[in-house]
């Protein structure tokens, strides 16, 4: 039996919707769907009719149509809906007053991918932040955390190192649904605003997407496949190099490459790295692509795509810092550090706001050792875990 998000919940047991009396906007996106894959905004119509009055979308556009950092979206009014889209991912990414003029709630419907280094829980806790100063009631329609709601990994982000991608202290893995994010949103990080979280039913916290019974649907361009929301934890840090994370290619965030990489070559030293500090669940598979579009463009690339063979020894966070270390040491000129800006921050370098942290880039180049990489990622986590474990939904 598939997992029943709480789109489907609010849509089959209609006295839910029926206790939200006012006028209602929508926060959604591409993945905004049922479990007919019929999108959510024919649910708002069917339940509110003429007190469904305004849409908003995330990053990449409410159709999901619009690349990676710092491409925004125009707000427009759907010629199809007839109702306005603002977008939070233009000159603003949290909502205006003027934006949420008229309202009473917001219903917010977004397929996250588990990993702080994402924006859609941060379009969350900015809505949040609004409606809670303009009295308007928060609803979240809960979805799946599609690398399951059990593994944690990567180091927590230090507030110093604040972006779009990363706004609050999580670690990169953080192990929780968009609601439970919301929760912790309201309890822990002081959100104050009149929040209702409408749980799913059958979703277990080891599950991953493929065993929710649910279709997937890109939740942003880039992220094609549930196999590259696995690989994402590690393959995203490439955003802040030169080494390109597959943008341009079918399997973006799976694949990773440069042009003066020769893949055959490195692979006996990465795998003997990655036996020694006990990485398993994954195999390195040389490849050679030539991007369409970003990073060198029409130019070949050598790489490797990260095929993940057992999901639960796979840590993807550990094997993308190595290997982000490993093409450092072996590429040493031909390797870069991507300069800002990057999400909106024009002075800190990319790769410490992707990491939350100058200390994973230190740790790169100054050649250290696995030991200490696994001490930067559990320094902090002893709070959060605290925290965590008190706004669990399942």
């Amino acid at each position: 039996m598939a997992v029943i998000t709480g789109l489907d919940i609010i849509k089959e047991r209609k006295p839910l919707a029926e206790e939200l009396t006012g006028n209602v906007g929508y926060l959604a996106h591409a993945a905004s769907v049922d479990s007919t894959l019929t999108h959510g905004i024919y649910t708002m119509k069917t339940l509110f009719a003429n007190r469904f009055t305004k849409i908003f979308s995330p990053q990449h556009g409410l159709v999901g149509d619009v690349q990676d950092n710092m491409i925004e979206s125009d707000h427009y009014h759907h010629p199809f809906f007839d109702l306005p889209i603002y977008s939070l991912y233009s000159e603003t990414r949290k909502p205006t007053g003027k934006m949420l003029t008229g309202l009473d709630h917001v219903i917010v419907d977004l397929q996250d991918v588990g990993t702080r280094i994402y924006t859609y829980i941060y379009t969350l806790t900015y809505m949040m932040e609004a409606c809670g100063a303009q009295g308007i009631q928060v609803v979240v329609l809960d979805r799946p955390n599609p690398i399951n709601g059990m593994t944690l990994e990567g180091n927590m982000l230090d507030l110093k190192f604040q972006s779009f991608v990363g706004r609050h202290p999580l670690p990169v893995r953080h192990g929780m649904t968009i609601g439970e994010i919301a929760q912790m949103a309201r309890e822990q990080w002081g959100i104050d605003c009149d929040l209702k979280v409408i749980p799913m039913e059958g979703w277990e916290r080891f599950m991953y997407y493929e065993d929710t019974g649910l279709a997937w649907v890109m939740p942003s361009p880039n992220l094609a496949t549930v196999e590259a929301a696995v690989t994402f934890p590690g393959t995203v840090l490439f955003e802040g190099t030169n080494i390109s994370e597959g943008r341009g290619t079918t399997r973006s965030l799976e694949i990773i490459g440069h042009p003066s990489i020769e893949p055959y070559g490195m692979l006996s030293s990465l795998s003997t790295l990655f036996k020694v500090c006990e990485l398993e669940g994954f195999v390195l598979r040389p490849v050679n692509f030539i991007p369409t579009f970003q990073k060198h463009r029409g130019v070949s690339c050598g790489g490797y795509q990260i095929h993940v063979t057992d999901r639960q020894k796979f840590r993807p966070w550990k094997v993308g810092q190595l290997l982000c270390q490993s093409l450092y040491q072996q590429l040493q000129e031909n390797f870069k550090w991507k300069n800002p800006p990057y999400e909106y921050e024009y002075e800190i370098l990319p790769i410490d706001i992707l990491n939350g942290s100058d200390k994973l880039r230190l740790w790169v180049e100054q050649s250290g050792s696995f030991g200490r990489l696994l001490e930067i990622e559990k320094s902090d986590w002893g709070d959060f875990l605290q925290k965590r474990a008190q706004v669990l939904l399942y």
